[in-house]
């Protein structure tokens, strides 16, 4: 019989974030950008992302804490969610560092913008694909805010399609694991979804 190690959550030697963030991986990386009320543009990467509803498209990411990017999407209504492709991997850390508000950090790290299809802020142009989004509503969850966004683009580069839809080989997404860990493109395999249960 195995052992288990129970990790109390109320305990204060006991970190939940830590444990979490290394056990619900691979997580994928919303590279948010978003404009201030002053026009300075900030882009930076959230590590809780998932989609929220297909109808309407929605999708979600998590503040965890009040920073740069929640400020500007309640202060401007809109964001854009840019995938984290391996070739951008270092650029993504780098612009997590805690920069001011005032600083453009696509600028600091040389991350090239391009204007997006329908909202301000712009979109990270070598980026495979990115999802336009305004805002559809704000949860608090305790000291984080569930921010989701309702889709009204989607673009993705033509090099990372396959007969019109996306393809994982030109899209490349990275995604965050545990402490300092990155996870790197994974290996596809292709499972047909049952249209019955197994008798």
């Amino acid at each position: 019989m195995t052992t288990r190690h129970v990790f109390a959550v109320d305990d204060p030697d006991v970190n939940p974030y830590r444990l979490l963030t290394a056990l619900v991986v691979p997580r994928p990386i919303a590279w948010v950008s978003t404009l201030s009320g002053d026009g300075v543009l900030n882009l930076a990467p959230h590590s809780f992302f998932t989609v929220a509803s297909n109808r309407p498209p929605v999708v979600q990411f998590t503040s965890v804490g009040v920073k740069d990017t929640l400020r500007n999407v309640l202060a401007t209504g809109e964001f854009v969610v840019n995938l984290a492709s391996l070739p951008q991997m270092d650029a993504v850390n780098r612009t997590s560092a805690p920069y001011d508000a005032d600083v453009d950090e696509a600028a600091a790290v040389g991350v090239a913008m391009e204007p997006s299809e329908q909202v301000a802020p712009p979109r990270v142009a070598e980026a495979p694909a990115s999802i336009e989004c305004v805002l559809h509503s704000t949860i608090e969850v305790g000291t984080c805010t569930l921010v989701l966004g309702r889709v009204v683009a989607v673009t993705v580069r033509d090099e990372a399609l396959v007969d019109g839809s996306p393809a994982m080989a030109g899209l490349q997404p990275v995604s965050r694991l545990g402490g300092a860990e990155w996870g790197l493109p994974p290996e596809v395999v292709t499972l047909e979804r049952p249209l019955q249960p197994p008798s």
